[in-house]
């Protein structure tokens, strides 16, 4: 049986916006929740929702478990079979990953939305917020962050 809470009422009174720049060093998971945390923190959030929006194509935006990094070392792997880099791909001007690349963000997104509540992100206990890179290669990849809710001193 499912079970509803109460119901939360806050008016969007405020649209706040900044851009997180994340250094990759290749392919893998980088960890930006501590970044958006500080980002709302910042801001003085209340409630509302962040959105993130990564202004790439071969790189995306997840929310996966944050506690055993060998759950993100398996989803490295699961990708690369998914969208090997010996594909047979036509688009190779880039080398042979960035097809892939390309491939892997259509399937994850580059958006999220997350839910804010009392000024803190409301995730799962075991859930993080992660850039994707799926290219072999360094690469800075900006994501834009943006609050909609309310804010202390609205």
């Amino acid at each position: 049986m499912s079970t509803l809470s109460a119901v939360h009422t806050a008016r969007v009174e405020t649209i706040k916006t900044a851009v997180l720049t994340v250094a990759t060093s290749g392919e893998g998971f980088f960890d930006i929740t501590r970044d958006v945390a500080h980002f709302l923190q910042r801001i003085e959030a209340r409630d509302g929702a962040v959105l993130l929006y990564l202004k790439h194509t071969s790189a995306s935006l997840v929310i996966q478990e944050n506690a055993d990094a060998d759950v993100r070392a398996d989803l490295v792997t699961a990708l690369r079979r998914l969208a090997p880099n010996d594909g047979g791909w036509v688009h190779d001007v880039e080398g042979p990953d960035d097809m892939p690349g390309h491939i892997k963000a259509m399937l994850n997104g580059v958006t999220l939305h997350v839910p804010v509540a009392g000024g803190a992100l409301a995730l799962g206990s075991w859930q993080g917020i992660y850039v994707a890179e799926h290219r072999a290669r360094p690469h800075q990849r900006d994501v834009v962050l943006q609050f909609l809710g309310c804010c202390a001193g609205d």
